[in-house]
């Protein structure tokens, strides 16, 4: 969250008014559904709108994010309505996709394919304009698809055979061998810092700290 904040700020004139919501300016973002859920391997597309329109796609800032316990994968990067495509991250490579032209009628449209299971999470979108700064965000849940009733029983009735074969043998070797258990465990870090504009002066760290210490998800 601080990531998407530092940026964005970075762009707006030290000028700009605050409204009593935190947000700047008169602009609005919103999303059309506060919840998806998809299957392993389909497609999504997710949706934000946000109010008023631009005067031009050239003043429109949009920066993405999946958020996932500490780490955060950058969707998209949109700067002065052109996209950043180093700013993606390796996680979405090659799987989404944005119709820039609908950002004339004030709406973000990202389609992403091929979805996994670690797509799941908290999805914000912060957008900046000649009208302001606004942020909305919406949660996906992608589940493993189930395979066909029929390719379930087949594969049950392959592995019956084994299952004898593996019984008769445990039971003539019972007597001499001792069998031993291991468990692993494994624990991947997911600390990664999100990505964060280039440079940022002192003084708009210590501001967006201060402004996003209280805010939780």
């Amino acid at each position: 969250m601080i990531s998407i904040v530092m940026l964005l700020l970075s762009l707006i004139p030290r000028s700009s008014s605050r409204s009593r919501t935190g947000s700047m300016g008169s602009l609005v973002v919103d999303v059309t559904q506060t919840h998806y859920q998809a299957e392993q391997n389909h497609s999504i597309t997710l949706e934000w709108t946000f109010t008023p329109k631009p005067d031009t796609i050239t003043s429109v800032y949009i920066y993405c994010q999946l958020l996932t316990g500490l780490r955060a994968s950058v969707l998209l990067h949109l700067h002065e309505g052109v996209e950043v495509s180093e700013s993606q991250d390796q996680q979405f490579s090659g799987r989404v996709q944005f119709d820039r032209d609908e950002l004339r009628d004030g709406r973000i449209r990202l389609q992403v394919s091929r979805l996994r299971t670690e797509d799941s999470g908290l999805y914000l979108c912060g957008v900046r304009t000649a009208d302001g700064l606004g942020s909305g965000q919406c949660r996906l849940n992608v589940t493993v698809t189930d395979p066909p009733e029929a390719e379930r029983e087949t594969e049950t009735n392959s592995h019956r055979p084994r299952r004898w074969i593996s019984l008769y043998t445990g039971m003539g070797l019972m007597a001499q061998v001792a069998l031993t258990v291991c468990f692993y465990f494994f624990i991947n870090s997911l600390c990664r810092k999100p990505h964060l504009p280039s440079d940022p002066s002192d003084e708009l760290v210590e501001e967006v700290s201060t402004q996003t210490q209280n805010k939780r998800f």
